[in-house]
C-alpha cells in the first residue's frame, strides 16, 4: 500500500546557502543511513556548490537537500553525492522532484548524464536512479566503483557507480 502524496503546497525548492550548512548536516545526521561528513563541509558545499545542489523546506525547515557537482572531466555529467529526505517527507517523490529540479537549471543545461555511487544495502538509492532513469525513458548502467578495501578502518560497503543516460531535456520540462 503507498503513502497518500503530501500536497505539492508548502514546498519550497531552492538552492542552498551557507546558511543551510548546519541545517542540512543535521537532515543529513537524522538519516541514520548516509555517510556524515563534518558540520564546515556541508556550509562549504552550500556555498561553492550551490549551482548544482537544492535544499527543499516546508513550513521554513529543511526537508531535502541534493548535493551534486558537474564532474570536472566529464562537463556533460552531473554527479550526484548525497541526497537526504526528512523521515516526514519519505516516499512522496521529492527526491525524484529535486533531481528533475536541478536538470533544469540553467547549469545544467549541457548535462547529458547523472552519476551516483550507491551502497548495495542501500536500496532507496537504488530505486530512484533506476526509477529516475525509467521515468526519462532512459538507460541506468551499474559498474563496480570503490570497493569496501578502499576506504578506511572497517565496515564500509563497495560502492557502486550508477550512470542515467543520455538526459532527454523533453523529458525534464515534461516530468518537471
Amino acid at each position: 500500500m503507498t503513502k497518500p502524496r503530501k500536497s505539492e503546497t508548502g514546498l519550497h525548492f531552492r538552492r542552498p546557502t551557507k546558511d543551510d550548512g548546519a541545517e542540512v548536516w543535521e537532515l543529513v545526521k537524522g538519516t541514520g543511513v548516509l555517510d556524515l561528513n563534518s558540520s564546515y563541509s556541508y556550509i562549504m558545499w552550500c556555498e561553492i556548490f550551490s549551482d548544482t545542489s537544492i535544499v527543499v523546506e516546508r513550513e521554513e525547515r529543511i526537508v531535502g537537500f541534493i548535493s551534486g557537482f558537474i564532474h570536472p572531466d566529464q562537463p556533460d555529467t552531473l554527479f550526484i553525492w548525497q541526497v537526504a529526505v526528512d523521515e516526514s517527507e519519505r516516499g512522496q517523490g521529492l527526491a525524484t522532484r529535486m533531481l528533475y529540479q536541478l536538470l533544469q537549471r540553467e547549469t545544467c543545461a549541457d548535462i547529458q548524464s547523472v552519476e551516483a555511487t550507491v551502497s548495495p544495502s542501500n536500496s532507496a538509492s537504488q530505486r530512484l536512479f533506476l526509477g529516475l532513469a525509467r521515468k526519462m525513458l532512459t538507460k541506468c548502467v551499474i559498474h563496480d566503483y570503490f570497493t569496501s578495501d578502499d576506504f578506511p578502518g572497517e565496515g564500509h560497503e563497495d560502492e557502486h557507480l550508477f550512470k542515467i543516460g543520455p538526459i532527454q531535456k523533453e523529458k525534464i520540462l515534461a516530468e518537471g
